[in-house]
């Protein structure tokens, strides 16, 4: 058989299979740095947030102080006009200890790449000034044919700076809830935790049940800037999942800060108008749409290379 017919014999024997390999899949953390009303009506800072969080698949929003409760239609309505694909978003009541300063978790989602399949707001056993978390965790259950991994939960975390020990330690006991209430351990942790920088002294880690157990995977490590400024270097924001199959669907190295002033060439005082922070991101393997999918792969490559 000439190479031209069998590349139309293996063209043809690939559309009747139906195999359709799929992209990767990207989840994103940012701290948007008090976005509220007045940030969703500036157009060059709309604009980049805007190109940040197209970049991925879903992506949790935090320090969202909307108390209008018209920022985020906003940005949805500017994000689907400025996108050739649709969104949609899950948010959180609003959260904080004291009604003069509270924010939002926002999850932002690409239709038909992600599906929200479950969602509950975590709350603290204990009341009063001894809660585990300032803002305690709007937990989502999400489903993907994108991926390796088809069903997994996403757990927020801003913590307050000043008790960000004890927050990171209680995301733990947010794990164990999730367990025994979904029954899953394919759980990751993310966001802006103030891992770093003297918020978490050295010494105290080995009491961090979330660091110190094993089990979870920090793919965020302590050596990355988060930060915005130059004058910072500060791991603050983190991405952690549990368990050998969680990290195993993961893209190597593809869990990282998004530098978004150098990739969109900003001065440092342009970025800092968006946030301090930096969006930090992780890539999941990709999957397959249809089960067996891989292995005719195989079999007509074989084929085409042998003829």
């Amino acid at each position: 058989m000439s190479s031209s017919s069998s590349l139309l014999l293996l063209l043809f024997l690939l559309s009747l299979s139906g195999v359709k390999p799929t992209s990767g899949f990207k989840i994103c953390a940012f701290n948007v740095q008090s976005f509220g009303d007045s940030k969703s009506h500036n157009t060059e800072v709309m604009r980049t947030i805007i190109r940040i969080v197209s970049r991925c698949d879903v992506c949790l929003l935090q320090e969202v102080r909307d108390s209008k409760q018209k920022a985020i239609p906003v940005f949805l309505f500017s994000l689907r006009h400025n996108s050739q694909n649709q969104y949609d978003y899950v948010a959180s009541e609003r959260l904080g200890r004291t009604p003069s300063y509270q924010e939002q978790y926002v999850f932002v989602f690409r239709i038909g790449s992600v599906t929200v399949t479950d969602q509950y707001q975590y709350l603290d056993m204990l009341r009063g000034d001894e809660d585990a978390f300032s803002r305690e965790p709007f937990i989502v259950r999400l489903h993907t044919r994108k991926t390796a991994i088809r069903d997994f939960v996403l757990v927020p975390q801003h913590t307050t700076p000043t008790n960000a020990t004890k927050e990171i330690d209680a995301l733990y006991d947010v794990f164990l809830d999730v367990k025994k209430k979904w029954k899953t351990e394919m759980v990751m942790f993310l966001g802006d935790f103030n891992a770093d920088c003297g918020y978490v002294a050295k010494k105290n880690w080995q009491h961090v049940r979330l660091y110190s157990n094993q089990a979870f995977v920090w793919l965020i490590g302590d050596a990355e800037d988060t930060t915005v400024r130059e004058t910072t270097t500060c791991a603050y924001d983190r991405i952690v999942v549990h368990g050998e199959a969680f990290a195993k669907a993961i893209v190597p190295q593809s869990a990282q800060p998004f530098n978004f002033p150098k990739e969109y060439g900003l001065t440092e005082e342009q970025a800092l108008d968006v946030s301090d922070h930096y969006p930090v991101e992780v890539e999941l393997k990709a999957g397959s749409e249809h089960l067996g999918g891989h292995t005719l792969l195989i079999v007509l490559m074989a084929f085409f290379i042998s003829t």
